[in-house]
Formats: C-alpha cells, sequence, structure tokens
C-alpha cells in the first residue's frame, strides 16, 4: 500500500450532505482532489440509478460511501453490493463506508464492502449529535419537544459529525486504517433525557423529551415536510436499535485522532450559537 496521491480525485459520495461536505472541506485543506457525488454535481451521481455510478467512478482512486437515506433501510445492503463491484471494475483502489453501530442491515453493507477485493475501511457510528441541528429531530427541538418512540432512559454516546469527518479523511489519505473497522462513538452516554436537559441549558429554554408512538412520531416529523416513507423507517430504527445495545462508548475515535471526542455539551453549546433553534418551527428542514 502506499500513501494517496493528491493529484488522484476522492469521491466523495453525498458530498453536499451532513458528512459529506465536512469531509469535502478536510480533503481540500489536505490538496486532494475531490469529485462530489451528488444528484447535482456537474457529474451527477444517484445511489439509485446506476447509469450514474460509471461516469462518477471514472479515474477515482478513493470514494467515502455514504448511503442515503440510512443504510438500515430495506435494499441498502444490496445497492452497496452493486457500487462496491462497479467501483472495482472501474479500478478504484479504496473505499470507506459510513456505517451504523447495532444496525443489521448495515452490517450486511459493510460485509459486501469489506468482500469485494478492494481496500477498505468502516467507519461504525453511534447516533450524530447533529441530528439535532442539521436533520430530522431540528423541528421537534425547536417546537420544544423531542417526540420520540423511544424509551428516554436508554443511554446512546452520541458522534460529533466534525470528528467522523475527521477520521474519514485520514481513512481515505493514509494506510494506517486500512482493513479495519472502526466502531465510533461521542465521550459519554446519555439518555433522552439528559439530552433534552443539554440542549435546554444550551438553547436557554425548556426542551423536553416525550415518549411517543410511531405514528404520532411520523405526524410530527411531517410538520418539517418529511414524508411517510421516511419518517417509518427512522421509527422502526428508533424502537430497534435504542434498546440498550449500543450504550457504550469506544476507544477507536481517540486512538485515530489522538485526542477525545467531542462532548455533547460543546456541540450543544455551539449550535446554539450558530441561532439554528432559534428559527420559526414553520421554516422546517431543509
Amino acid at each position: 500500500m502506499t500513501q494517496m496521491n493528491a493529484s488522484a480525485p476522492v469521491l466523495v459520495t453525498g458530498g453536499s450532505g451532513r458528512t459529506g461536505a465536512r469531509l469535502v472541506r478536510r480533503l481540500r485543506d489536505r490538496r486532494v482532489a475531490v469529485r462530489i457525488g451528488s444528484r447535482r454535481a456537474a457529474i451527477p451521481f444517484d445511489w439509485h440509478d446506476s447509469t450514474t455510478w460509471r461516469p462518477a467512478l471514472e479515474g477515482i482512486r478513493a470514494s467515502y460511501l455514504c448511503y442515503s437515506p440510512d443504510l438500515a433501510f430495506p435494499g441498502a445492503s444490496e445497492v452497496i453490493a452493486e457500487f462496491s463491484a462497479a467501483a472495482a471494475d472501474a479500478g478504484v483502489r479504496r473505499l470507506v463506508l459510513l456505517s451504523g453501530r447495532g444496525e443489521d442491515g448495515a452490517q450486511a453493507a459493510e460485509e459486501s464492502v469489506r468482500t469485494c477485493g478492494l481496500e477498505w475501511s468502516v467507519l461504525r457510528c453511534s447516533w450524530f449529535a447533529q441530528n439535532f441541528s442539521e436533520h430530522f429531530l431540528l423541528g421537534p427541538v425547536r417546537r420544544g419537544r423531542l417526540l420520540l418512540p423511544a424509551d428516554g432512559d436508554v443511554a446512546e454516546p452520541f458522534l460529533d459529525l466534525d470528528d467522523l469527518a475527521d477520521v474519514a479523511a485520514g481513512c481515505l489519505t493514509g494506510d494506517r486504517h486500512v482493513g479495519r473497522l472502526l466502531e465510533l462513538t461521542g465521550p459519554r452516554l446519555l439518555t433522552l433525557h439528559d439530552v433534552a436537559a443539554e440542549l435546554s441549558a444550551a438553547a436557554g429554554r425548556r426542551i423536553e423529551f416525550v415518549p411517543s408512538t410511531v405514528e404520532e412520531f411520523a405526524a410530527d416529523l411531517g410538520q418539517d415536510g418529511v414524508p411517510g416513507e421516511v419518517a417509518l423507517p427512522l421509527a422502526g430504527l428508533f424502537t430497534e436499535i435504542l434498546d440498550g445495545r449500543n450504550a457504550s462508548t469506544t476507544a477507536d475515535l481517540a486512538r485515530v485522532l489522538n485526542r477525545r471526542p467531542t462532548d455533547f455539551r460543546v456541540y450543544a453549546t455551539r449550535a446554539a450559537s450558530s441561532g439554528v433553534w432559534a428559527a420559526p418551527a414553520s421554516a422546517g428542514i431543509r
């Protein structure tokens, strides 16, 4: 294995999204050429249109795989297997997969990447802190009610996306983590009641956790324009994996970055100072 050639492009799927945009900035800071994989890119890429894969992979030496909407959704592992084979056929050397902790569907996708014949790294992540400010839980936080189909006493080590992007950049540009599964978590466990308290302190107003049914959760997200075909599988994820299976932290992120993971309180303070939670509830999610 050799160090990544900075003149060879890296394909970042989901390159305009939450994890991808952060990763693109870090790669460009390292003077690595980047090809953004999105439907609106100069060379369009769509996970659900395999005719876009080959043009996006042409001349690429490594790719970050960020599947949308989620690896736990039906059919995702099959798509990842097909894409990995296409990447091998196109001469790609390395794949770095963004995966989810405790998700059966995600683990099937991981196996596809590990066995495709290319260099690989798997980043198996806990739930993202930024779900509360940049994704489907933004609206509920703005409304002051985390209406979720989950046990409020089950703990999760929420991961900061900036930490993830730092790890992914290293995996794409160096050889140290080739052939490794890295399980990435935040530094401490928080229940949803704890999260509500942290968000309340940062935002300066009361935000409460409210247990809900799957239907109530989907209806709540519907206020932000999240369609039922996305909200219902998300609810399924809550009921499936927020059962205590992920109630532990790991040292992988600290070993990779040689520093402590970002604490949820630091994230919440930063997000609150940006004003994201002060916007009107009717603004929705964009």
